[in-house]
């Protein structure tokens, strides 16, 4: 952990539309379960500047056929296809216990068509302590007609905008690399009305067996996540972050408080840790505890201010 003096530390706080979180670091979806798992239950789940939930459909996901992860050079690829209880089953079960987390609560929601979603979004609704959603329209696992909703402009717009017109919550929506122009996809999303986008999940990969002449997934192919995809995630937040004039949140690869200021000076208000959460759950928490001694080595007095600030000049 990083040490400084005991003077007042700068203030970590940082705003993403209508959410304040108390400092930028979030879990991404799927790395941290429900928030309910006895694992959680002896972690300080409430320092998170918010904490988002895995990802929930409308009707139960049985994912994809093991083997689900693979380890590879700088990152792991995955190919869980978005395995989760249903709709029904999460507010009956998981929500009750996540009304007790004591930060931003943000549910990850999927779905393949407006219908799925609309239902989805009435029932939750109905939810008491939900601040947010984010709308997870760019799994590279489970895709309809061999693509995925991120991938098309025309969709991402319509989507978001029926998602908008019916959610009492601020709307984030989650983008997918796997494309020719991410600030294409990002601006259609903001022309749909959504309020945050967040930026990037994983990059379709694939690892292979040789000597059995196959896949090492179950799936034959996954997502990339880890410190391998960083630079891309960190070039993506750049391009989306002066497209657009709505808060972007990074993603991808970061494992220390210097990754979380690297994305914040590219252009993201906020950012999520994903692939840290699977190699060591309590490490994030590290991350937040080094964040305001970090700003106070830099004599920098708050994470705002360093926001958008990465000049194009050595």
């Amino acid at each position: 952990m990083i040490v400084a003096n005991k003077t007042t530390m700068p203030d970590t706080k940082t705003k993403l539309g209508p959410l304040v979180l108390k400092n930028p670091v979030m879990v991404a979806a799927g790395t941290f379960g429900y928030g309910g798992e006895k694992i959680l239950r002896k972690m300080p789940i409430n320092k998170l500047g918010a904490f988002i939930t895995k990802t929930i459909t409308l009707n139960p996901r049985l994912g994809n056929p093991p083997p689900r992860i693979a380890e590879v050079t700088g990152g792991i690829v995955n190919s869980i296809g978005l395995e989760n209880p249903g709709l029904e089953t999460f507010c009956r079960n998981y929500f009750p216990k996540i009304r007790s987390i004591k930060t931003i609560k943000i549910v990850s929601i999927g779905g393949t068509d407006e219908y799925e979603f609309t239902q989805i979004i009435k029932s939750l609704n109905r939810q008491k302590g939900i601040d947010a959603l984010e709308v997870n329209i760019s799994c590279p696992n489970v895709k309809k007609g061999g693509r995925c909703i991120a991938q098309d402009p025309e969709i991402t717009r319509k989507i978001t905008r029926v998602i908008k017109q019916n959610s009492r919550y601020p709307v984030i929506v989650k983008l997918s690399p796997n494309v020719t122009s991410i600030t294409d996809i990002a601006l259609a999303a903001r022309d749909g009305g959504a309020d945050i986008l967040s930026l990037i999940n994983t990059v379709t990969a694939m690892v292979v067996n040789w000597k059995k002449r196959c896949p090492e997934l179950g799936n034959g192919t996954g997502g990339l996540s880890g410190p391998a995809i960083k630079p891309i995630a960190l070039k993506m937040v750049w391009d989306v972050s002066r497209a657009v004039r709505i808060p972007v949140i990074g993603i991808g690869g970061i494992m220390t408080a210097d990754d979380v200021m690297e994305f914040l000076v590219t252009g993201a208000s906020a950012v999520q840790v994903g692939t840290l959460n699977l190699v060591t759950p309590t490490d994030v928490f590290g991350i937040i505890d080094d964040l305001p001694v970090i700003l106070k080595n830099q004599n920098i007095k708050s994470i705002s201010s360093v926001v958008g600030t990465l000049r194009m000049t050595y």
